[in-house]
């Protein structure tokens, strides 16, 4: 004769289920609090690898840094003695664009010293295709739509980020140490000579401009 287990009663059946229940939640993350905010990884720490101090004047920082964009295919869209801004776009497959903007500034500390803040963001661009549908006429029943004709693609930005990886501006930074040398040996530090009587309506023309 087969032996029939006897059935749980419904407090053992509770207990199964709420097991059951808690391992699921435990699965899919449930219980882990609440969903940590993104400004809350903004340390706001005193050591940064956005900003650099150089013994040079804000105008020479800035001048080694518009050489280092532009020494690797940059294009500097604005340039002054405080501020450059760099552009540069990349094809990384044939469906993606990735482009990435170099900001700078650069701030006077002293009479002979100078920090450089960078930031550069990377903004991702996919290609999106979208077709047309052409129109036929159909005499009294006027015009019906047909799932053919031209198509047309399109780049759409699917992400912007500012790029946060250290290396990247360390390696940025070394570049702008570099030109430094050049910069200084090209007679930039010389105070601006005096100039001939002009119009006051004339400015003074500028050499990082």
């Amino acid at each position: 004769m087969p032996f029939n287990p006897p059935a749980p009663s419904a407090p053992a059946r509770r207990s199964v289920l709420l097991l059951a229940s808690l391992a699921v939640c435990f699965a899919a993350g449930c219980g882990t609090g609440k969903k940590q905010q993104v400004y809350s990884q903004e340390k706001f720490e005193n050591a940064s690898r956005h900003s650099r101090s150089f013994g040079v004047s804000a105008a020479h920082s800035c001048e080694a840094a518009r050489r280092a964009l532009l020494s690797h295919g940059y294009l500097v869209q604005r340039s002054n003695a405080d501020l450059v801004d760099g552009r540069k776009s990349f094809q990384p497959a044939a469906d993606s664009h990735v482009q990435i903007e170099f900001h700078v500034v650069c701030a006077q500390e002293g009479p002979e010293q100078s920090t450089v803040f960078v930031n550069a963001l990377q903004d991702l661009y996919a290609l999106k295709k979208s077709s047309n549908s052409a129109s036929l006429g159909v005499g009294p029943i006027g015009s019906v739509s047909l799932p053919f004709g031209s198509s047309s693609d399109s780049l759409v930005k699917i992400s912007s980020e500012t790029i946060p990886a250290g290396d990247f501006y360390d390696r940025f930074f070394a570049l702008v140490e570099h030109h430094l040398a050049q910069v200084e040996s090209d007679g930039l530090n010389q105070p601006a000579a005096p100039q001939s009587a002009a119009p006051p309506s004339a400015a003074p023309p500028s050499v990082y401009r």
